[in-house]
């Protein structure tokens, strides 16, 4: 298949990337199927929240000049202003760099299994690093279709993800957070990359559907037209104003959806359990 990526495009990419993940684009989020709960009754006090963070640099935090943990710190002020949450308690297990097969094994580790065990609600960022390993692996001979077979893989991994922390805490909401395209200003001509993105993360969303406690966030829009005022001096991670958005969209699901669809499985189990 022909070739679509010019050299200097592909340097520019590898030196960028070298050291740190790569977000890039992402999908709207996806619609569940509405479920009927027994509604929540008035006398309902509000919650301690446990979470947990894995996956990449997003969620580590690079690019965060407050070195805090990106769009965590933010996040946590917000929900702790929500009336149905007294506390939260974040942990962070995000490691630039990593793809969607380390993730899964970190989440098996004895240091982060007894975290997800407890969790309340896990947060995910992953797969721009599974994207980066395409081209690193096929610089000099770079074509979509490595892409898409390397998509095949992604997916596969995603699953077992899935599969691991449904399986340790079936109870446990799930979220994973769209990429965002930061390719857009340094090589707008490039059509190829959005469209091999788009491809991924429609694979991502086809997973999460299959998961009723799963959420897919989009955070793309946030990133588009060229906002540099959102990224750090790298192009590709954002920095405190773009984490600060980041968090915002992740807290209005989380308020919107995912902590009432908690607060009502917890109370279908407890009628059950009557």
């Amino acid at each position: 298949m022909k070739k679509f990526f010019t050299p200097l495009f592909l340097s520019a990419l590898l030196l960028t990337s070298c050291s740190e993940t790569d977000q890039l684009a992402l999908h709207p989020e996806k619609k569940t199927a509405v479920q009927a709960f027994a509604p929540i009754p008035s006398d309902f006090s509000p919650r301690n929240l446990t979470v947990l963070s894995a996956g990449d640099s997003l969620t580590q935090g690079v690019g965060d000049s407050t070195g805090q943990g990106g769009y965590l710190p933010y996040l946590e002020s917000m929900l702790e202003k929500d009336k149905g949450v007294n506390q939260v308690d974040f942990f962070n297990y995000g490691v630039k760099g990593n793809r969607t097969k380390q993730l899964l094994k970190r989440l098996q580790s004895p240091e982060l299994k007894p975290v997800l065990q407890k969790a309340d609600l896990i947060i995910l960022t992953i797969g721009g690093n599974d994207i980066m390993k395409v081209v690193r692996e096929h610089f000099t001979n770079l074509k979509y279709g490595d892409f898409m077979t390397e998509k095949e893989t992604y997916r596969d991994h995603l699953i077992e993800i899935m599969k691991t922390i449904v399986k340790e805490n079936p109870n446990a909401s799930i979220v994973l957070v769209g990429m965002y395209n930061p390719f857009s200003k340094w090589f707008s001509d490039i059509k190829e990359m959005d469209e091999i993105v788009s491809e991924w993360n429609k694979t991502g969303q086809s997973v999460v559907v299959n998961y009723p406690n799963a959420y897919f966030v989009g955070i793309d829009d946030l990133f588009l037209n060229n906002r540099d005022d959102l990224l750090y001096k790298d192009h590709f991670h954002p920095n405190d104003k773009g984490y600060q958005l980041i968090a915002q969209r992740l807290n209005e699901t989380l308020g919107e959806r995912v902590i009432p669809d908690l607060e009502k499985r917890a109370l279908m189990v407890s009628t059950e359990g009557n």
